[in-house]
């Protein structure tokens, strides 16, 4: 069968979202193309530096159909392939895992600004502020409470899910500014971290030649 999937991304090393678009995709078995815009281009630049009001990025294009929004991305995937599990079988749990998803698209605005994602750079004992720490407290809460109610060893038990793809981009900023978690969120970060298919976005995020100035300055 033709491959008929085309997933434009921006920067790997840059782009959190980028990173939950491709994983949703990769985790759902199907296969695409990716088509990447430069990190030059303005709309590019401006979503990346969170100037832009709204994310283009990632954008699967499968059947003909465009999907542009990166839970919409999964919702799409999780009914073309259900079989993934992206979303759990069971009702509750399903709902409790599209609401820490939608908690992490439309919020945590501190976290974002003030840890950007930047995969190459490393800032130890880096001084979180405030309004960042209370972000980072409710993640930490959000992944004790999965880990807890479903067991682990991923947020809604064996096998990752949507909302694994959403939170993996945090855990690469953890990594990146020496974020201190208690024993059972960095087990789960380093998990995470570890995976397959987050080893080969890092290697090529890595790879990358493409610099914006702005996200890598000298905290």
């Amino acid at each position: 069968m033709a491959n008929t999937a085309t997933l434009t991304i921006s920067s790997k090393n840059y782009s959190s979202w980028s990173l939950r678009g491709w994983l949703l995709c990769r985790m759902a078995g199907i296969e695409f193309e990716e088509q990447v815009k430069p990190s030059d281009d303005p709309s590019t630049r401006a979503e990346l530096l969170l100037l832009s009001p709204s994310f283009l990025v990632p954008k699967l294009t499968h059947d003909g159909i465009a999907v542009w929004d990166t839970l919409a991305i999964g919702e799409y995937l999780n009914e073309i392939r259900p079989g993934a599990g992206l979303l759990p079988a069971d009702r509750a749990a399903r709902a409790h895992c599209r609401s820490i998803c939608g908690e992490m698209h439309s919020g945590f605005a501190n976290l974002r600004s003030a840890l950007a994602m930047n995969l190459k750079a490393r800032h130890p004992k880096f001084k979180v502020w405030a309004g960042a720490q209370a972000d980072i407290d409710r993640v930490a809460t959000i992944w004790r409470e999965c880990l807890t109610k479903y067991g682990g060893p991923f947020l809604f038990g064996a096998a990752p899910t949507m909302a694994d793809a959403m939170y993996a981009p945090v855990c690469t900023r953890f990594v990146t500014y020496d974020v201190k978690l208690d024993g059972a969120c960095a087990e789960y970060c380093k998990r995470i971290m570890s995976l397959p298919h987050m080893q080969e976005w890092i290697k090529a995020a890595q790879a990358e030649p493409d610099e914006v100035e702005e996200l890598d300055v000298e905290f």
